[in-house]
């Protein structure tokens, strides 16, 4: 299979290089005033500063000037410019799964993807939906990334660092209106508070209405609050040692849950109209400080950190419409089509709460001696609450419930589920790198994973699911399960000269298991759902992968190549139990997943770039409980991505300078759950940036999905289809001194 999966990568990689010299250009960022060459993109993607081109392993990153430039303000922002990359939005804030080269994440499941903020680890899913703010670069990494990067990282890993404090005082601010109606602000301030010591300080608020209707309730479905702060302390005393000191403050007031029922993903043409318009509050806390000592010859560092993540959502509940017309509440004969009868709705509240303390010590060389090394270990010890219940809706609204049921006659508590989770998980890696000439560079990295999880069912007793025939615990009862695995990586870099970069390599990802809630299995038998249990599998995913990157036409063009054969093992699919209205994971045991990219830069003049960038995925379930799904798409992957784009910066005056751009983004057909009942047609969308600016500020219009392409963003298994946002369009100026 290893021989097998190595042959299809090198014959793959050799069409690719022969079919890319009509390929157009995917842009990356450079120094404007340059008539030549652009200036390269330095990143620490592998642990060392390198030129983007040269290093061996598919990387998309963006510095400041391309964020400012393509206005990149949260994640989508720079997903939708990265082949082979999707972000699904969905129900709430807390659930965006990222699927990368066909490595995929569902609700309750940990990430797809290492993200790491100023190198420090985000623990928890929920918060990676955020705004970004002060941000001085983003890489994309793509492929397992478990040697460097450790959690998570079986798909890859996202690197974002933010800017740092200045050796003078300065700052920014920048505001802006959209059609929402809406408006937002961004501040930061920057400066010294002594000969060793400087600060940072920035923040962002945007309040919205909404996008999106509710034309029973006659408002928008989708208003936001939200405030982001996050400060900065940097000491560097000398001799050495530096201490980087960072926390981050985010709070999020919007609303959730309003899904429509359809047995299509591409129908869109229900409108919104649940009765019940909830709420989605998320505060987000991250305390962080890193300590590192250079001495002679090494460099030893630590990195502790503290995060929280409370989210609290309530909305309407299965069939999400108005109490009358619910399918609960008409009686059979009704005009609104056949229901029980029972005369009365249900709504649902969701309540989680993500405590968790990580360490991580490593001792390495100097950055670029011809001899790399790296060492150290790591923890993190998690505290985590979930509970979810459907709440009886006599139309008097819904109200939230967190730990306990809810006591509310004007919401009585239907069904209740609660489960505490103690996770605890450490870690000891190495890495080695030789570079056994200019020519040839060999990198090894090997991590050893071990997570002991302990759930603790918190349902009262008179909750618990009764299904006869299966056991469903009891209320107290600890389950107890242990995951762990090597992740090794292997990279081979050979450059014949300094525009070519040959690399190809082996490499491991792992990713931690966990718990279903309490009961879910039975349930989930009991209805004829394969592949569900308490317990979900950890998974893995062993992938081959070659690439070649080029610098062409005096370097104003770059023309990359990657081709990847992958296979997965456990991967995860989503069911919505309706019997207890449980959100839950089953594991597709193996999955083939094949795919490869191509991108290219082109930059004609200094004020011209034209980009453009394919990836595709393959995949193929090779193993499931129901066998008529072998052979199938796997849930969530896109057959393909599609990028164009161009951007044009003259010079208008002696002191202005004009900005033109234009992005353009294809997502193929998309499939959604094992049986692949149901797929989405590709998505067209176009973001476009106009705008003039001067060395102190700038105004800029804007429009992100300029024709306003309508489409579901997901669709999960009972035909549950959560609506993409709309065109939004609008004006920004900002000042900088």
């Amino acid at each position: 299979m290893a021989f097998q999966s190595a042959k299809w990568a090198s014959a793959a990689l050799v069409t690719l290089m022969a079919s890319t010299a009509t390929v157009p250009s995917i842009a990356y960022a450079q120094d404007t005033a340059a008539e030549e060459a652009p200036k390269e993109i330095v990143v620490s993607a592998l642990r060392r500063d390198q030129n983007l081109q040269d290093v061996p392993a598919a990387v998309t990153a963006f510095n400041a000037e391309a964020i400012e430039n393509a206005g990149i303000e949260k994640p989508l922002d720079f997903i939708n410019l990265t082949s082979n990359v999707n972000l699904v939005e969905t129900q709430n804030s807390g659930n965006a799964f990222i699927i990368i080269r066909g490595i995929t994440q569902a609700r309750n499941s940990e990430p797809s993807v290492a993200v790491v903020i100023d190198g420090v680890q985000q623990v928890n899913p929920a918060a990676f939906n955020q705004e970004l703010v002060d941000i001085a670069q983003i890489e994309v990494l793509k492929g397992p990334q478990g040697g460097l990067y450790g959690r998570n990282a079986i798909g890859g890993a996202i690197i974002i660092t933010s800017q740092k404090p200045t050796d003078e005082f300065s700052g920014s601010i920048k505001a802006g209106i959209d059609n929402g109606f809406g408006w937002n602000v961004r501040a930061g301030i920057s400066g010294p508070l002594s000969d060793t010591v400087k600060y940072r300080v920035s923040g962002s608020y945007r309040d919205t209405k909404g996008y999106l209707p509710n034309t029973f309730l006659n408002e928008d479905a989708d208003p936001v609050k939200d405030l982001s702060l996050r400060g900065n302390l940097l000491f560097e005393p000398g001799n050495g040692w530096t201490a980087d000191l960072r926390a981050s403050y985010a709070k999020l007031e919007t609303q959730a849950l309003y899904f429509n029922i359809v047995n299509d993903v591409n129908d869109v043409s229900l409108p919104i109209r649940v009765n019940n318009r909830g709420i989605n509050n998320r505060d987000i806390l991250n305390v962080a400080a890193k300590f590192a000592y250079e001495g002679d010859g090494f460099t030893a560092t630590s990195i502790t950190s503290y995060d929280t993540v409370k989210e609290i959502l309530t909305g309407d509940a299965f069939d999400f419409r108005p109490v009358n017309e619910s399918f609960l509440f008409r009686p059979a004969n009704s005009p609104f089509g056949f229901g029980l009868g029972y005369g009365i709705d249900i709504a649902q509240s969701q309540y989680l709460n993500v405590k968790a303390v990580s360490q991580e010590i490593r001792i390495e060389s100097p950055k670029n001696d011809k001899l790399f090394w790296m060492f150290g270990g790591y923890f993190i010890d998690t505290q985590r609450f979930i509970s979810t219940g459907n709440l009886v809706d006599f139309g008097q609204g819904v109200f939230p419930v967190y730990r306990t049921p809810s006591t509310n006659p004007a919401s009585p508590q239907q069904t209740f589920l609660a489960d505490s989770q103690n996770n605890f998980a450490w870690a000891v890696f190495g890495n080695l790198g030789y570079e056994f000439s200019d020519q040839f560079r060999v990198d090894a990295s090997l991590r050893y994973d071990r997570d002991k999880r302990v759930n603790t069912t918190l349902t009262p007793s008179g909750f618990l699911p009764n299904v006869p025939g299966f056991p469903q615990g009891a209320t107290g009862e600890k389950r107890r399960v242990t995951f762990d695995d090597l992740q090794p990586k292997v990279t081979l870099t050979y450059q014949p000269t300094d525009d070519v970069t040959l690399y190809g390599g082996y490499s491991r990802g792992f990713r931690s298991g966990g718990f279903n809630q309490t009961g879910v299995g039975g349930v989930a038998s009991s209805n004829g759902i394969v592949g569900v249990s308490d317990i979900f599998k950890d998974e893995t995913a062993t992938t081959f992968e070659a690439g070649v990157k080029t610098r062409l036409l005096d370097r104003k063009l770059t023309l990359n190549a990657a081709v990847y054969s992958t296979m997965s093992k456990n991967s995860y699919f989503f069911v919505f139990l309706a019997a207890n209205s449980t959100q839950n994971l089953g594991n597709v045991p193996k999955t083939r997943i094949q795919g490869f990219e191509v991108e290219a830069n082109f930059r004609p003049t200094s004020d011209l770039q034209l980009n453009a960038a394919a990836g595709y995925t393959f995949s193929e379930i090779k193993e499931f409980p129901d066998a008529s799904a072998i052979g199938n798409e796997a849930p969530l992957i896109s057959r393909y991505t599609f990028n164009l784009g161009a951007q044009y910066t003259p010079q208008l005056t002696d002191t202005l300078d004009g900005l033109f751009r234009v992005d353009y983004r294809r997502t193929g057909k998309t499939w959604w759950e094992p049986f692949n009942t149901t797929v989405r047609a590709p998505v067209d969308l176009v973001d476009a940036r106009l705008g003039v600016s001067s060395d102190s500020w700038t105004m800029a219009a804007f429009a992100s999905n300029l024709f306003n392409e309508k489409y579901n963003a997901e669709f999960s298994p009972g035909g549950f289809v959560f609506k993409a946002r709309p065109r939004i369009y609008g004006l920004e100026a900002s000042y900088k001194f």
